[in-house]
């Protein structure tokens, strides 16, 4: 049994009492109502939901797109240490042959429960806003591909990356919601008729995303607002949940703060974009086949474009940013938990309430990770 400020559902319990029975939640509320005995006040102790994370790259030295399945495991083991107890791993483009290997590898780690899934960026991507993807990767949208590879991936696919504007988009989308993937649109430089037109002819279908808002598409301008104002509007409408990758170095504090009072942490998912280098120290490695460059934490590819190359920051530290940038406790809590859960159409995490799996990240009130639970199982613990 714990007891602490219990942050979940998008509400704060200043004194709560959270019981778990095996792998389950059994009790989740004010320590007023609870009629066991009670543990000791702890007043300086935060109860959050095990956070979600839609779109990772990897950790730990270790980079999803490329890493053997120890590797992977140690990449999601780091994250799960630090909260991420839901973990989508995210590949990027690459030639089918590569992509169906790396399905290869991650589908028996999804099955065996150490993946939520794994997101495909890529390769139906603009070649003008391909940010860190490799240019020669990208293909124009081919249905055939796309069902070679959910194929593949055997159920595990659940989501995909691709730009509203690529060919036969409407066929790849009706693809992913018949394999229960989610649609993102994403690396984009379409105008924002274009991409209202996709959001539209989308949306009613099921669950959709657009997959880091502002990066890998044009700016919103007065006269030309491109694809942030149609995903922005469309998510405004309960259309659609964009990511945010806000963690200090891909947004301004301020944007970020901007997107939560515009449409509200229910149309927000908080994402880390994190690439092998989370949790290491500044130096090279590699996003897929191109080489990256860590400096002061931040990830840029080498060479002439020095394109931001994904992120090394955990979710546990982009909600600690996102506080950082004025957004309520609890609603950057509830973009990277509850949010991010529906999305995935997972009703068993995301919330801290009765028959939830119990995932629970404890941390002290500057969200630093004192111990995680997942599944009733502590999976990190720091000696007092």
């Amino acid at each position: 049994m714990l007891r602490g400020r219990l942050v979940t559902g998008g509400s704060v319990v200043d004194d709560g009492v959270l019981a778990v029975v095996d792998d389950r939640v059994a009790f989740a509320g004010p320590a007023a109502d609870w009629t066991g005995e009670l543990p000791p006040p702890a007043p300086g102790t935060l109860l959050l939901p095990g956070l979600v994370d839609l779109h990772c790259h990897g950790a730990a030295g270790h980079g999803f797109p490329d890493a053997d399945a120890a590797g992977v495991r140690a990449a999601a083991a780091h994250h799960r240490a630090h909260g991420t107890t839901t973990l989508v791993a995210s590949l990027v483009s690459a030639p089918a042959a590569v992509l169906r290997e790396r399905l290869a590898v991650l589908a028996p780690l999804v099955e065996a429960g150490e993946l939520a899934g794994v997101h495909l960026e890529g390769p139906f991507l603009s070649a003008a806003r391909c940010g860190a993807q490799d240019p020669a990767a990208l293909v124009p949208g081919d249905p055939a591909l796309l069902a070679e590879l959910l194929a593949a991936g055997r159920g595990a696919v659940v989501s995909m990356t691709l730009a509203p504007e690529t060919a036969h988009r409407a066929e790849l989308v009706d693809l992913l919601r018949a394999h229960g993937a989610v649609p993102s649109f994403g690396h984009t430089d379409a105008a924002a008729a274009e991409v209202t037109a996709a959001i539209r002819s989308a949306a009613p279908g099921g669950p959709l995303s657009a997959t880091h808002l502002f990066n890998g598409m044009p700016p919103l301008l007065s006269r030309a607002p491109g694809p942030v104002a149609a995903c922005l509007a469309a998510a405004a409408r309960g259309e659609l949940v964009v990511e945010l990758i806000g963690d200090g170095v891909h947004l301004a504090p301020e944007t970020v703060a901007t997107v939560f009072d515009l449409v509200g942490p229910g149309a927000i998912a908080l994402v880390t974009d994190a690439m092998a280098a989370a949790g290491m120290a500044d130096g090279s490695y590699r996003l897929g086949s191109l080489p990256v460059e860590v400096r002061d934490g931040v990830a840029r590819l080498t060479g002439a474009s020095a394109a931001i190359a994904g992120g090394t920051a955990r979710l546990v530290d982009v909600v600690r940013a996102t506080v950082a940038a004025g957004v309520p406790l609890a609603d950057a809590v509830r973009s990277a938990t509850a949010t991010p859960a529906r999305l995935l159409g997972r009703e068993d995490v995301g919330e801290l309430a009765p028959g939830r799996r119990a995932d629970v990240l404890v941390t002290d009130l500057d969200l630093s990770p004192t111990a995680v639970l997942r599944a009733g199982a502590w999976v990190h613990r720091e000696e007092s």
